[in-house]
Order: C-alpha cells, then structure tokens, then sequence
C-alpha cells in the first residue's frame, strides 16, 4: 500500500515488539485449516481505509470464494462494503485482488481468476464510479495469461505518468511443478491495456527463495524504489511463503537484498505473506 510521504527502505524489525504490537483486523469465520481471510490490498483515499481481501474455504470445499471490500475508519476495524463471488466470474477460485483509486477518482478491482479443471489463472477487472457500484460491474479479462502460463496476483502503481503492474506468471509446461514462479512487469497507458516488459524479479538459486518469488507491494521512489515479495525454496512450501526485501534494478525491475528473508511468522512453518 502506498499513501502520501514516501518511507525509506523498510529494515528488519525486533521480532518481539513486531508481533507483540500487531492487531488481528481479519479472521475467517471458519477456524479450520485451509480457511483463510488474507491476500490484502490496501488504499488510504481521503482519510478513509479501504481493504480489499480473498475469503477462502479449504481445498475440495471450493477454495477462494469470494473477494470483499472493507472500509475502516482508523485502519483496524473494517466493515464490508462489497462482497463478489467466484461465480461471477465463472471461476473454479479466486486469488488476492488488488484495489486501485485512478487519478480520475474511479475505484478498479483486478481479480485473479482460476479457469475450471486446469492450472490456468488469469485477471479480470471490475471498474466502478464508488466501492460499491464494484458489485454490478461487468468484469473483463485484462491479463488473459495463455495455454503456456498462468497470470495472478498483480500490484498497480500509477507513476504520475502511467501504470505499472508486477504480477505473478506461473509457467504451466509441467503439470506437476506449476507453483515454479517469477515476477513479470508489465505498463499501461489506462491500466487496461497491457504491454509485458519482462522480467521484474526472479528466484535465487540455492537460496530460500530459489523455487519462485511473488512481488507483494511496491514503494515508488525513484531510484531508491523497493519491493517485498513472497519466496520460498521448494515445490512444499507452497503456502507458506516467507517476505523478502528486493531494491530497483532499472525500470521497475527489482534484486533480491541479501540476507532474506525480511520477514517471516514465529508460528511454525514460519509462512509469511502477501505484505502490503
């Protein structure tokens, strides 16, 4: 999430005070495993927070459910504005959305949409004039990936010029090893319409984030502009992602800091993810 004065790059923090002072703004209603309320895309708009966050339901009972919109007040408290489920889209789950407030004052939801019976994901838009009209918008395909890769996950920056986006590419050639991921940057006159620029960042190998990485958030700051990301080092920990720190490396490419991960869970397995 990215508001107003810009902070410099984060540092590790003391990890008792960390969590000690951390608040629990969502919790899923079921406490099994496998239920999640997470994925958080997040916009501070005229003193108002707005949290946008994937519902999820444990494998074989339907997965990602439902994206929703929450508003808060002081940043802690959400009430739901807006709840869109995987039906209207006609996807088998839906990943973590992203919330964008335009310059033009419009509010955008990019959704990561599973196709039924594959591997495939792709990101559709939902674009309305307030938070709640998202709920009647008539989503379109704006990253419709292909037979070769799956596509989910974005982050949108505006730079004051044009849209950049960083998003997750899965590539689908073994059925078997399609958690394999980079991070793919990509820029937008409108932020509808797409132009991939390659790679933003990649795994290190024989590091912990040898075996795919995720951008999460991302810090516009000129040439001292940085992003966390999700890494993890095999195929089983998938789910379990621990957050990095990565600096610009040229236009909206980004290199792993060393000594990552930043960030990461003191509860067992230590999955820490989907920074904002």
């Amino acid at each position: 999430m990215q508001t107003g004065a810009v902070p410099s790059r984060p540092q590790p923090p003391e990890p008792g005070p960390f969590w000690s002072q951390a608040d629990v703004v969502l919790a899923p209603e079921d406490p099994r495993p496998g239920s999640w309320a997470g994925g958080p895309s997040a916009q501070l708009v005229d003193g108002t927070w707005w949290l946008a966050y994937r519902l999820r339901r444990p494998v074989g009972e339907g997965r990602g459910f439902a994206n929703v919109v929450a508003r808060s007040d002081d940043g802690v408290r959400f009430e739901p504005v807006v709840a869109i489920g995987k039906d209207a889209f006609g996807a088998e789950s839906l990943e973590r959305p992203a919330l964008v407030h335009t310059p033009e004052g419009r509010w955008r939801l990019y959704v990561s949409c599973a196709t039924p019976g594959t591997k495939h994901w792709r990101v559709d838009l939902l674009e309305a004039g307030t938070v709640a009209g998202l709920a009647t918008a008539t989503p379109r395909t704006v990253l419709p990936g292909s037979d070769a890769a799956a596509v989910k996950d974005p982050v949108l920056r505006h730079d004051g010029t044009r849209w950049h986006l960083w998003a997750s590419v899965h590539p689908l050639d073994d059925p078997d090893a399609t958690d394999r991921m980079t991070t793919e940057h990509a820029t937008s006159p409108d932020g509808v319409e797409w132009t991939w620029q390659g790679t933003a960042l990649a795994g290190t190998p024989g590091s912990w984030d040898a075996r795919g990485v995720r951008v999460a958030t991302v810090v516009l700051d000129g040439d001292r502009s940085w992003a966390l990301y999700d890494g993890r080092a095999t195929a089983a920990e998938n789910w379990e992602e621990r957050t990095g720190l990565a600096v610009q490396d040229g236009d909206g490419a980004f290199t792993a800091a060393a000594g990552g991960p930043l960030l990461q869970s003191p509860h067992p397995p230590a999955g820490l993810r989907y920074a904002d």
